[in-house]
């Protein structure tokens, strides 16, 4: 009777260890769902470019404020594009066109989605010099004072379109130079210290961009055309983006930013100590024109 009972009390006790840990498997299955984002996870592209981590930001803390998940991948340009022609990725907010991501839109353009609209129309591409360098305006003047700049030009991410577009900018006017590729931070580093001590620096930069307010910086004049003239800034996503994910495909077209607007954004961003924390304060600040993005067309 006794070894019955204390059959029974064993027994007993594996069923409430038994259902205690079914409690906690639920408990944990129901925080990871919740956390998941009752319309689907969205799995961005992030690229280390100032505007690049402000806009991801601020279309993360739109897309959560509307029940969707968005987790931040942080990637090279060519690895970003891979991923979205195999469905591993679903959003590009970035694709420089017509000139500085050409070869990638000619890869891909089969097995991604390209947006025909840009969201952003007013983009420029360039090396530049600081001011104070003023014998230097042209791309032609670099050959005459190599011994100055080392024969480098300081770059930043390898792969980047623009990248390649300067690599070939230094085939078409036969420049001794060699591109050094790092990061934009890195590379943003390097002209503030060049600049602080009035050293000369050539580096290849873009509008919109935030150290243009920070430093007198000018591009040189590229009379090839090299690096095209106005580029507009377009967005990718994988090829069944919209079927799985429609209103945000819509939303993505209504997205529409000027000069002012890119330049608020990206300084909310950098005033604060997480990117995620400005794009919050920036959107809370223009709830009417995020509206205007997430209106219906038939509204």
């Amino acid at each position: 009777m006794f070894f019955m009972k204390r059959k029974l009390i064993s027994f007993s006790l594996v069923l409430v260890v038994l259902l205690a840990a079914c409690g906690e498997e639920t408990d944990s299955k129901n925080e990871t769902d919740s956390s998941a984002g009752e319309k689907g996870t969205i799995e961005m592209a992030q690229i280390s470019w100032a505007e690049n981590i402000a806009v991801s930001n601020m279309w993360k803390v739109i897309l959560e404020e509307q029940g969707y998940k968005v987790n931040l991948n942080l990637l090279d340009m060519g690895t970003i594009m891979k991923a979205l022609a195999e469905n591993e990725l679903d959003i590009n907010l970035e694709v420089w066109l017509p000139v500085q991501d050409q070869a990638y839109l000619q890869e891909y353009k089969d097995n991604v989605f390209f947006s025909e609209e840009p969201w952003y129309d007013n983009a420029k591409v360039g090396l530049v010099v600081p001011e104070y360098l003023e014998e230097i305006n042209s791309v032609e003047d670099l050959n005459k004072h190599k011994d100055m700049f080392k024969g480098e030009i300081t770059g930043f991410d390898a792969g980047a379109g623009t990248m390649e577009v300067t690599e070939e900018l230094i085939k078409a006017y036969n420049l001794d130079y060699e591109l050094i590729p790092s990061s934009e931070p890195a590379m943003i580093t390097e002209i503030a210290q060049a600049m602080k001590n009035e050293e000369p620096i050539v580096a290849p930069l873009w509008n919109p961009h935030r150290v243009f307010s920070q430093y007198d910086l000018k591009y040189l004049e590229d009379p090839k055309k090299v690096y095209g003239e106005v580029e507009k800034i377009h967005h990718a996503t994988r090829q069944d983006f919209k079927d799985d994910f429609p209103e945000v495909a819509e939303w993505l077209k209504n997205w529409k930013m000027d000069d002012a607007l890119i330049g608020e954004l990206m300084t909310y961003v950098n005033e604060t100590e997480e990117p995620i924390d400005g794009a919050r304060k920036w959107v809370e600040d223009n709830q009417e024109l995020v509206h205007q993005w997430l209106e219906d067309e038939g509204e």
